[in-house]
């Protein structure tokens, strides 16, 4: 008798795609270091519409608390996912906001399915846009660490 034939999804997502969203994830919270960071993902899919999704992440001396629910860690995780695949995102950006005395920001642009830290410079333009000029006046942009592409 022959085995009975399980269904697939017609495009399933590659399972190195969401092992390179896991190894995104567990280089960029320590690269950023001790403090309260918020990750903002924004990633734009080739039909115009946009996601933007976000993650609170707080670093202390041997542990890491994410601030959102297991949902909201799930769909910033499927969105990581999805960027790094690239089929479904055309463009995505993970932006990382520290607060402190004096809130920093770096950031990583998704290419070629990974992510490859920003320009200062164009991200300053990018931030500052949304800003007041007190605010853009306070803000330090840092470039991102790089981070190690998982083989």
């Amino acid at each position: 008798m022959p085995e009975p034939q399980h269904h697939r999804p017609p495009n399933p997502v590659p399972a190195s795609a969401m092992g390179r969203a896991l190894h995104a994830l567990t280089a960029v919270i320590p690269a950023l270091g001790e403090g309260s960071h918020e990750l903002n993902l924004t990633a734009d899919r080739p039909d115009g519409t946009g996601i933007i999704t976000e993650l609170n992440v707080t670093v202390a001396p041997g542990s890491v608390h994410v601030d959102r629910s297991a949902e909201e860690y799930m769909r910033f995780f499927t969105v990581l996912t999805f960027a790094l695949e690239q089929s479904t995102v055309r463009d995505a950006t993970l932006i990382a906001a520290t607060s402190a005395d004096r809130p920093r920001t770096c950031g990583w642009e998704v290419r070629e399915g990974w992510l490859h830290p920003i320009d200062p410079a164009d991200l300053r333009s990018a931030v500052t846009a949304h800003l007041t000029a007190d605010e853009a006046a306070s803000l330090v942009i840092c470039s991102a660490p790089v981070l190690r592409r998982p083989r």
